[in-house]
């Protein structure tokens, strides 16, 4: 009796245990409904199919729970159309399956390995997407991963109530939200995710280097969006938002869509060196790379060294150590450009070549210029609106938000004021066009220079001073940026300087005023209206 009990109850366990959440498949892929079906076999279940003709996966299940969105696939860009899409199994140190999607211009890579929850991807251009940026984008279900991590809600447009501009800044509960306010600069990226459920999955994205994407060590992109339909997590790897430099083609990546129940992944314990057994058009392996290492001097004291190699090809960069020493990553063969930064404000360029498997030594020293006695400085030459007005709130919040401090106009009085006095942007069309600063002076210089350090500029703004009532000449347009920059969250664009020179005279003992403003031949209305954004001020004497 009990045998034959045992025995009728072992279909039913055996139904239950291939089909419980966890449950371990044999590794491999398999075809059906034009899709690729693939298995990862890891403790924790990865299934996810691709879309044969275009590359777009149609389904992720982990732990036997649906995360991919019905209505749009997870693709790069917003979906290649149609594609040449294959699959093949390698053995190498691991087992991998990898699905191989080709157009005229673009190859993009999937690659599991056996018993790795995770989705590896490198994508190889030779020429930048017509929709003029590259991106890959994972459309999940916002039921079941409705949270943003590092975010939390700053970029959750779920439940808007109205536009604040285009259709990409929204009203949600009285506060201002877009996918742009999550962002990260390049050189402090690590995990974005986004996650949710009982079970608490995080889905995150991971991208060891960012080698042939543009913009430098500051850029930043948008990571993720709960936009309501669906929860979007996001590898920019070029676009024109607030765009500096010309897009590089080439190999991006590797980089990795983990899943797991373990909580936040981090960057360090990630190894792609393996990659170099796939056969990725592009790849270069590290034996194929060298290093630059020295020590970099001239950086002011407290702010952050950052050094930075860039050419046509690649970039990289290295934060410097306490005593300025930096060993780069590994890095691509050929000649760049070595940038040192002091914060992100630039003191210092010169060139370097790399050959493989070598260290080249190269010494990289800064400098503000000549030798100057400051009779005032407002902030520091960081590269950044450190401390100014509302510089805290504006990488996660519309400058329209009620969070916001007024934007003035406001008055700084040198030796008084504290630096949230002083306004990290002017805008043209808004009541702070005026920003004035008072000072005194023990005795009249002759004749001096007004510096005023500049990050970014909107629809051709630049400042224009006046000096107890003198009016310095009215400087060119800076170097468009055909984006939005401060109503996005961003702060960093090709980071202009102006010096008004004053003639002896103009500065008196006792007390000084000085007025800067936005001038530009271009309109808007508001925060959309001409503006840029300060760094520094400073004024001073040869």
């Amino acid at each position: 009796m009990w045998f034959q009990l045992k025995s009728a109850m072992l279909p039913a366990l055996l139904s239950i245990l291939f089909l419980a959440p966890g449950a371990l498949c044999a590794f491999g892929y398999t075809s059906s409904g034009g899709n690729y079906i693939i298995d990862a076999a890891s403790s924790n279940t990865l299934v996810f199919s691709v879309s044969q003709s275009s590359c777009d996966i149609k389904s992720i299940k982990y732990r036997g729970t649906e995360l991919q969105y019905g209505s749009q696939g997870t693709h790069i860009n917003s979906g290649l159309g149609t594609a040449t899409v294959s699959i093949s199994q390698i053995t190498g140190s691991s087992k991998y399956i990898k699905v191989t999607c080709v157009t005229s211009t673009l190859t993009h890579y999937m690659v599991v390995r056996e018993g790795d929850s995770t989705i590896y991807m490198a994508t190889y251009i030779t020429a930048q997407p017509s929709i003029g940026e590259l991106r890959f984008i994972a459309r999940l279900l916002p039921d079941k991963l409705p949270s943003e991590y590092p975010y939390g809600d700053v970029s959750n447009t779920n439940a808007a109530s109205s536009a604040v501009e285009g259709s990409d800044v929204y009203l949600v509960n009285g506060q201002t939200r877009s996918k742009f306010f999550s962002s990260t600069r390049f050189i402090d990226e690590d995990s974005h995710c986004v996650y949710g459920g009982t079970d608490l999955i995080h889905v995150c994205i991971m991208t060891p280097q960012q080698e042939s994407s543009s913009g430098g060590p500051f850029f930043r992109d948008i990571d993720s969006n709960n936009a309501g339909a669906s929860t979007n997590l996001y590898n920019y790897m070029n676009s024109g938002h607030a765009q500096t430099e010309a897009y590089r083609t080439g190999l991006h990546g590797p980089y990795l869509m983990t899943f797991t129940r373990s909580g936040v992944p981090g960057l360090k314990s990630v190894d792609v060196s393996w990659f170099g057994e796939l056969g990725v058009t592009g790849y270069v392996a590290a034996s194929g790379r060298g290093t630059v290492s020295g020590t970099a001097t001239g950086v002011q004291s407290g702010l952050q060294g950052v050094v930075h190699w860039y050419n046509s090809a690649a970039q990289y960069w290295a934060k410097t150590s306490s005593s300025g020493s930096f060993t780069s990553p590994l890095i691509k063969p050929g000649t760049y450009t070595m940038v040192l930064y002091q914060g992100e404000f630039k003191i210092a360029s010169t060139s370097v070549t790399v050959s493989a498997g070598r260290t080249t030594n190269t010494n990289i020293a800064g400098s503000l210029g000549a030798a100057h006695k400051t009779l005032f400085k407002i902030g520091e030459y960081d590269g950044k609106p450190t401390d100014f007005r509302n510089a805290d709130k504006i990488e996660r919040m519309h400058p329209s938000d009620s969070r916001m401090s007024s934007w003035g106009p406001l008055i700084y009085t040198v030796g008084s004021s504290p630096l949230s006095d002083f306004p990290m942007a002017v805008f043209q069309s808004v009541a702070n066009n005026i920003v004035t600063i008072k000072f005194t002076l023990s005795s009249a210089p002759a004749a001096a220079t007004l510096r005023i350090a500049t990050t970014l500029s909107f629809a051709g703004s630049r400042p224009q001073a006046t000096i107890n009532g003198w009016k310095g000449a009215a400087p060119g347009a800076p170097s468009k940026i055909d984006s939005r920059g401060v109503t996005r969250g961003t702060y960093r664009g090709y980071g202009e300087i102006y010096d008004v020179a004053i003639p002896s005279g103009k500065l008196v003992a006792g007390s000084n005023t000085i007025t800067i403003s936005s001038i530009s031949g271009s309109s808007g209305d508001t925060f959309l209206s001409p503006n840029f954004i300060f760094d520094c001020v400073e004024l001073y004497t040869a």
